[in-house]
């Protein structure tokens, strides 16, 4: 079976860098599918997987927005991840974990362990605790072929308070692009690319661009196109010849303006399949370009 960076690799090839994420902000979700309840997220996260299916390479579920509602969301999100990944989809699950090496064990049990009942193919996580706190993901990685994805340089306005601090005359999120080259290179794949991934926001685009120098084998996963306000030009700043990563794209895909009046599910999968389509076209383009 191959890994994690020569599946996405060849996903973003066939299907361009788009990313749906799933968020289920609360009363978001449409009463079509049941509303803001376990129920209606696991029905509605469900026909978001049927509408990408075939159209993008990968869905990133954002874990919180589950969380919320208890036992019943957890259960929904493992019902979403479990169909996306029988649809072919790729899975990378948004939880930003990190904690220490025994904490951290657990976590990667959890998402990153072969059967597991939230198993995804890559898990976001904060190294801000220190490298030692990556090492059970790591392992997972290299053991079971998945991905291990590292906050950066995100795309939030708070990220400047902490990320964007000078010291030794550059700023933190560039020493630590530079202390992951290790395991970068330990995690590569036969694909040319690394199963490590870096978060590197795509309101940033010189920042992208400064990051890829320094870790030109490392995947981007690239968050803050759409509806935070970063076009698709600087949204691609860091991908290399149309690959090296995701744009992962949320309100915009799921939530479309022309999907709230939607009365019947055909009506409302019609409507995110063009705005999948869009968000798709127009990433292709620019990541080519």
């Amino acid at each position: 079976m191959s890994d994690f960076a020569a599946r996405l690799t060849d996903g973003v090839r066939r299907h361009g860098p788009l990313c749906v994420g799933i968020d289920p902000h609360p009363g978001m979700v449409p009463a079509l599918f049941g509303g803001d309840t376990a129920k209606g997220l696991e029905y509605w996260g469900r026909a978001l997987v049927e509408a990408a299916a075939g159209k993008v390479a990968v869905i990133k579920p954002q874990v919180g927005f589950f969380e919320r509602l208890g036992p019943g969301g957890m259960t929904a999100l493992a019902a979403i991840t479990r169909a996306a990944r029988e649809a072919g989809l790729l899975v990378l699950m948004d939880a930003k974990r990190g904690d220490i090496g025994s904490t951290a064990e657990g976590y990667a049990e959890a998402y990153l362990s072969p059967g597991a009942f939230f198993e995804a193919d890559a898990l976001t996580v904060n190294p801000y605790m220190g490298l030692d706190t990556l090492e059970p993901f790591a392992k997972r990685a290299e053991t079971g072929g998945k991905g291990l994805v590292v906050l950066v340089r995100t795309s939030n306005p708070g990220a400047a308070d902490f990320q964007m601090l000078e010291t030794g005359g550059k700023p933190l999120y560039m020493h630590l692009a530079e202390a992951l080259r290790p395991l970068t290179d330990r995690l590569m794949s036969p694909c040319d690319w690394s199963n490590l991934m870096m978060v590197v926001g795509a309101t940033a685009p010189e920042e992208a661009r400064r990051i890829r120098a320094a870790a030109p084998k490392a995947l981007f996963l690239v968050p803050g196109y759409g509806a935070q306000g970063a076009g698709a030009d600087a949204a691609c700043a860091g991908l290399v010849g149309g690959e090296g990563g995701v744009v992962s794209a949320s309100r915009s895909v799921i939530f479309p303006k022309a999907a709230d009046g939607a009365r019947t599910r055909n009506d409302w999968q019609a409507a995110i399949e063009v705005a999948i389509m869009s968000a798709r076209s127009e990433l292709k383009a620019a990541a080519l370009a």
